[in-house]
């Protein structure tokens, strides 16, 4: 078993040190809320788990560098699209039922004495909900098209420097979202929770927290450098 992972540890410590964690608990149906007192060993035992290969997914967790990204402004305006539908849309399909999950959950048990839990739940399903869409706006009709300009074709009855349209729409969207993640942010006081907070509540504002910075990459990659190089693709 790792060194750096005791046994003996309750798995909702586990999680206390390190928000991240609770992804290999949940993996494997491990309550690190409510019984988050369970020293790692027999909350796997509970469950029918390796308390040794869980310990060892959460130390390679700890350790883990995030992967290094390909120089995505190198790409063509093809694999750009590709790059963000794969890595920032994947990421969102991902998390969002996740923490969905979390939110309604810390809503429903924390919401009579903190009512901020239950705007966030409710910030959180509005944003869904557009972010879902303007995905799918993206990856059916935005993005084809731009590939089809970089290819040299056209988007059938419409000309290629209409895209100027879509691409300001999404440009509109994208202020809205990051108006929803500003509104998170400052319900969570900067993804802070109480003292009091159980593990879920801290985990999920962990989540939040990657879900804004996720985001705002994903938004500067479009805006910054996606869009601007399909709209010169378009003079030329």
């Amino acid at each position: 078993m790792p060194a750096t992972i005791d046994a003996a540890t309750p798995v909702g410590q586990l999680v206390t040190e390190s928000p991240n964690r609770a992804r290999i608990f949940e993996q494997y149906g491990i309550d690190y809320c409510c019984g988050g007192k369970l020293p790692l060993t027999e909350a796997c035992q509970a469950k029918g788990a390796d308390p040794e290969t869980v310990a060892a997914r959460i130390a390679e967790l700890d350790a883990a560098e995030p992967p290094a990204e390909a120089d995505w402004t190198k790409l063509s305006l093809s694999e750009l699209c590709d790059h963000i539908v794969e890595v920032h849309h994947g990421y969102l399909r991902e998390e969002l039922p996740r923490i969905g999950a979390m939110t309604e959950k810390v809503a429903s048990v924390h919401g009579e004495n903190h009512p901020e839990t239950i705007a966030i739940n409710n910030v959180f399903k509005g944003f869904v909900a557009e972010i879902e869409n303007h995905a799918g706006k993206e990856e059916n009709i935005l993005f084809p098209w731009i590939k089809r300009i970089e290819q040299g074709q056209t988007a059938g009855p419409f000309p290629n420097d209409a895209v100027g349209s879509p691409i300001q729409c999404m440009e509109h969207e994208h202020a809205e979202a990051g108006e929803a993640l500003a509104k998170m942010n400052e319900l969570t006081d900067g993804y802070n929770p109480p003292m009091h907070a159980c593990n879920t509540w801290r985990v999920l504002y962990d989540a939040l927290a990657r879900l804004e910075k996720d985001m705002h990459i994903h938004i500067h990659k479009e805006n910054n450098v996606l869009f601007p190089r399909t709209l010169e693709a378009v003079k030329t």
